[in-house]
């Protein structure tokens, strides 16, 4: 059936079929062309630019904010990099604001990019890099925020909360110069470096030296599960880390722990999510959902105007085979009736509340769980506000490179889903990477234990501390410029074919 086909495979893995079409045709104009619509004689790199603004002038959302091609002149960029950067400088954010830290951006389009095929890999399940990243405790505090079991990191010890007191034989790794941040992010998650030095202190105050390799590994972004009790009530809480399409498993692990615990309420830490696949975040949101919803819209996806009548004419040139047939992008249903996606009750557990320990680095299919679950259960929202990105992308591949602009947005049931610049949270406080996954005094999931069990965030005898010697807004800036290279998003899935 076609429902079975997996878009996310499809996209991220160019179909497992993809055949040799040539992308760079799209870019093939006779000698009579008008002045404002490319040449078909260029190098290679003029070819691949020219799709560039082409494949958006046609899948973009914001389409009809791109000037025509004489305006725009895509060879005159310095790379596809730059390319596609320009793409982002045309729709403009109607709450821009320079004293706004949420809308402080001048345009909508903070999501594109292109790459060369490293995101399928991470998004399938496959990691190749150190398997840990990191984050600020204080100005001279750097910490391991994360570790994925069997990563490199994980096989030398390394957990969550140990500080990092030296990193490739430099020890000035304060955040106080943007000099000393680019060291730490292109040492650990943006550089080409295959190796790392450092010197750790552990959560016991022992230091050790350790080399690192990237390699790799099977990410699980389930890093932790646990039931405790608050007050009167048993409480699931579930640290999941990216939306891979190899998640279903670990997640069904998951909840049926927690319903064989007969959890009363949920807490889902996403504080580290960006995204991923939409069929995942669909899982989720229906483990979680009350089954009385099913049935009823979940969410509904809405593509740009072109696409939704038939008038991209470029998707011909991205071919791809399924049941022995050949078919294009232009084959798939981009309707607006053709893409609600409805409820499905998956497992038992039965939950009226859940919350959602989030940051600036929860985005994409993370913030489509929480919007799609908003008009159906109590959410509650604890950290910091969320990056906001209710749009979506598949993969388009041109030459040696998939580019992701945006495609399309979400909506949840009641409509809602312009949250660009975030959802704001219920109780504020900073990420606390001094503490473990699951510690109950860690201060995030304390605020979230302490409403369960009284109706309050924090209580007046201190047993809620912040370890952290940095502002909410300092924490904040720092999640931006950290995250630059890591991926937000969410892939479609479980796309229907116009014809069969």
């Amino acid at each position: 059936m076609l429902n079975t086909i997996n878009m996310l495979k499809i996209n991220l893995y160019l179909f497992a079929a993809l055949l040799s079409v040539s992308i760079l045709s799209s870019c093939k104009k006779d000698k009579k062309a008008p002045i404002d619509a490319p040449s078909k004689i260029g190098t290679r790199d003029d070819l691949t630019k020219d799709s560039i603004f082409l494949y958006a002038k046609e899948t973009y959302f914001w389409y009809d904010a791109l000037p025509d091609y004489k305006t725009f002149m895509p060879r005159l960029t310095a790379n596809v990099d730059s390319a596609v950067s320009k793409l982002t400088q045309y729709k403009l954010n109607p709450k821009y604001s320079l004293s706004d830290p949420y809308n402080h951006n001048k345009y909508l389009d903070k999501y594109s990019f292109i790459d060369n095929g490293g995101i399928a890999e991470q998004l399938g399940g496959t990691g190749g890099d150190f398997g840990f990243s990191i984050f600020y405790n204080s100005e001279n505090d750097l910490r391991i925020k994360y570790v994925y079991e069997s990563s490199p990191a994980a096989v030398k010890g390394l957990k969550r909360g140990y500080q990092i007191t030296k990193l490739n034989g430099r020890t000035d790794l304060s955040y106080n110069s943007q000099a000393n941040i680019n060291f730490v992010v292109d040492a650990i998650i943006s550089g080409s470096n295959t190796s790392i030095s450092m010197t750790v202190k552990a959560l016991d105050g022992t230091s050790q030296d350790i080399s690192l390799s990237k390699g790799n590994y099977s990410i699980n972004p389930v890093l932790y599960k646990n039931v405790y009790i608050a007050g009167s009530k048993k409480v699931g809480y579930l640290v999941f880390n990216s939306f891979t399409t190899n998640a279903t498993t670990k997640l069904d692990e998951a909840f049926q722990y927690f319903a064989s615990n007969n959890i009363n309420e949920l807490v889902v830490d996403l504080r580290y999510n960006g995204g991923g696949s939409v069929a995942t975040a669909e899982d989720l949101v229906n483990y979680i959902a009350p089954s009385g919803e099913n049935g009823h819209v979940m969410y509904t996806t809405y593509y740009n105007q072109l696409m939704q009548t038939g008038k991209t004419p470029i998707l011909e040139n991205q071919k791809f085979i399924y049941n022995n047939q050949l078919y294009s992008y232009n084959d798939f249903d981009y309707s607006v009736s053709g893409n609600i996606v409805n409820f499905s009750k998956k497992g038992s557990i039965n939950v009226n509340r859940v919350y959602f320990i989030v940051t600036g680095s929860t985005a994409s299919a993370s913030e489509l769980v929480i919007n799609s679950l908003k008009p159906v259960v109590d959410v509650k929202l604890i950290g910091r506000r969320t990056y906001g990105k209710p749009v979506g992308f598949f993969s388009i591949h041109i030459d040696k490179y998939d580019m992701y602009i945006p495609q399309f947005q979400t909506k949840n049931q009641v409509d809602a889903g312009e949250y660009f610049d975030g959802f704001a949270v219920d109780k504020e406080d900073v990420d606390d990477v001094t503490r473990d996954f699951g510690n109950p005094s860690e201060t995030l999931l304390a605020h979230a234990l302490n409403f369960s069990a009284t109706g309050v965030y924090s209580i007046g005898d201190g047993s809620v501390t912040s370890f952290s010697g940095i502002s909410g807004a300092k924490a904040d800036e720092l999640t931006e410029e950290m995250d630059k290279s890591e991926f937000k998003g969410m892939i479609p899935a479980k796309p229907k074919l116009k014809r069969h």
